[in-house]
């Protein structure tokens, strides 16, 4: 679980590469984050990757704290701050 330094992480200032870093360190395919999160597409997730396309902020937080959940303070301050 995310700690409070992280859970002020504007998810709209990630950027497309930390987003495919944030979901493969997690441990999640593109296919595999549209089976857990509602009304999420394989399509969108590649497009968000691919910065071809955004998603909405409200699903932008379901993302982050899905692959939050799967990874460490560290893990994710290393991929957010430096990607």
């Amino acid at each position: 679980m995310p700690s409070p330094e992280h859970d002020d992480v504007d998810v709209n200032d990630i950027s497309p590469r930390a987003w495919r870093l944030l979901r493969t360190a997690a441990g999640y395919e593109q296919r595999g984050v549209e089976k857990v999160v509602d009304d999420i597409m394989q399509a969108h997730i590649s497009m968000l990757e691919n910065n071809t396309r955004s998603l909405s902020t409200q699903r932008l937080y379901d993302l982050y704290e899905l692959y939050a959940t799967e990874l460490t303070d560290e893990q994710i301050a290393a991929i957010v701050d430096n990607f």
